[in-house]
């Protein structure tokens, strides 16, 4: 039976999981990592911490499980970069996180181009994918090196190669999404035309071998952390989705094997590539959920995540909170957007003020999970959930009652690791189908919908006019469906 190491290198921590060939976690090891929070919209990491973290959290899980592994499997932010010396493996500056929105002034520089760029690579033009950030840091920290997302820079450091896999390249505004290779005319119009740039290797693929974790192992499986996670959910059919509840939220559908746009305002990019044939999803984001947490830790509002639910009023007293810390994306791609509480009195205490965050952050969920319905053609039935924020009931059936449909809390807190480890089992048995190499699970817990549909309406109805509120506030740039445009 094949055993892995899996290694989930995400925005606040990275987590290395050791898996045998049944599903059995054998060996577990988290570090946190620090993201630095700038003025202006900076997020930044020390890359030397990012790499620490994945060779200690490995070394770790692997000390725990006592037992030789078949294969190292990655798991990526997705859109985080950083510039660095490809001879010698040294960065060359922090890592820009994929919440850093500094590039927008790149953004409006290209606005003109943007329906180009969304029928090319199925992408919104914003600062949260990868060659707004790459530009910027080329234009304003170092033009030596080679600059990339983080998971080239990690797999280089484990295998010297020089790759990124097809679903991390899909996230970049610079790949085409009917084929998943690199553009050169977009490169050219993000003054990227003359970098040298991984070569993208399929999500079934052995791409070299480390010995960073004793002996020579195959490094294998290479995605990003998101679709990882819609894997090992078994969103394997077009129409089945899956929302991870870590530093930000992150609905993604599965919509087959055709490259589909989205006609909501949705990000269109490869699911994973596997015996030659790409899967395609749609994607909404919202940028902070457990970062919202750690925010109300900070103002003292809470403790810790697991005070949610004891702090959470019953009910919010009509008090509404748009959570845009970071901005908002789908549908109104507004990196300038700010946070706001609405509707308070000197009544308010720190339980309504959380209740609303959490409200809040289940409101955005539903808007997402409305524009995949549009896009399908059909309402969602069931929407599996993961991540650390499951475990808050309150917000768990917050966004049962927004939605009005079926929340199925996914079993384990490993979702990207172990959608890592399926795709290992491709690379290292090409005789294994997809389907048969994740695990089949039962949900730990299911939430139904006990709001009426019609309170559920008049919610979302009063907390879009607070987020009208806030996109009022400076240039509203908006997102047209094709059917509007007609």
């Amino acid at each position: 039976m094949t055993t892995v190491l899996a290694i989930d290198q995400g925005t606040s921590g990275t987590k290395a999981v050791v898996v045998d060939g049944a599903g059995k976690v054998l060996g577990l090891a988290e570090l946190p990592v620090r993201p630095a929070y700038l003025p202006g919209g900076g997020v930044e990491q020390d890359p030397g911490e990012l790499l620490d973290s994945v060779l200690e959290a490995g070394r770790q899980a692997l000390a725990r499980a006592g037992v030789p592994i078949d294969a190292v499997t990655l798991a990526n932010q997705g859109e985080t970069v950083l510039a660095w010396d490809p001879g010698t493996g040294e960065p060359l500056s922090p890592a820009i996180v994929w919440q850093d929105r500094r590039s927008e002034g790149i953004c409006a520089e290209l606005d003109g181009e943007r329906e180009r760029i969304a029928e090319t690579t199925g992408l919104i033009l914003d600062p949260y994918f990868s060659a707004p950030k790459m530009a910027w840091l080329r234009r304003n920290m170092t033009r030596e090196g080679v600059v990339t997302t983080s998971d080239s820079w990690l797999v280089h450091r484990l295998t010297g190669e020089f790759v990124t896999d097809v679903s991390t390249a899909s996230r970049s505004l610079v790949t085409r999404l009917d084929d998943a290779e690199w553009d050169a005319g977009l490169l050219e119009l993000f003054g990227l035309g003359g970098e040298r740039l991984p070569r993208i290797v399929a999500c079934d693929e052995v791409v070299g071998g480390t010995s960073a974790f004793g002996g020579d192992v195959p490094v294998a499986g290479l995605v990003v952390d998101q679709q990882a996670a819609l894997l090992a959910e078994n969103c394997l059919k077009a129409g089945e989705a899956k929302c991870t509840f870590g530093t930000g939220a992150f609905l993604l559908a599965n919509t087959g094997t055709s490259a589909a746009r989205s006609t909501s305002g949705l990000a269109a990019s490869v699911a994973w590539r596997v015996r030659g044939e790409t899967s395609y999803c749609f994607d909404g984001q919202v940028y902070t959920a457990a970062s919202a947490v750690r925010w109300m830790q900070d103002l003292g509002l809470v403790r810790t995540a697991a005070d949610l639910d004891a702090v959470a009023a019953d009910d919010s007293e009509g008090v509404l909170c748009v959570p845009a810390l970071a901005g908002l994306a789908a549908p109104w791609w507004r990196p300038d957007a700010k946070a706001a509480f609405t509707g308070m009195t000197l009544s308010t205490g720190r339980g309504h003020l959380v209740l609303a965050v959490l409200q809040g952050i289940a409101a955005q969920v539903a808007e997402l999970g409305d524009l995949v319905a549009a896009d399908l053609g059909q309402p969602l039935s069931t929407l599996r959930v993961d991540g650390g924020l499951t475990r808050s009931r309150v917000l768990m059936q917050a966004v049962a009652d927004l939605t009005q449909v079926r929340i199925d809390v996914y079993p384990s807190e490993h979702a990207t690791p172990l959608g890592a480890v399926a795709l290992a089992r491709a690379s290292l048995d090409p005789s294994l189908a997809l389907e048969d190499a994740v695990d089949a699970w039962e949900p730990s817990t299911t939430y139904e919908p006990r709001w009426p549909a019609g309170r559920a309406a008049d919610f979302r109805a009063r907390w879009r006019e607070a987020v009208s509120a806030v996109t009022a506030q400076g240039t509203v740039r908006t997102t047209t469906t094709r059917e509007e445009e007609r």
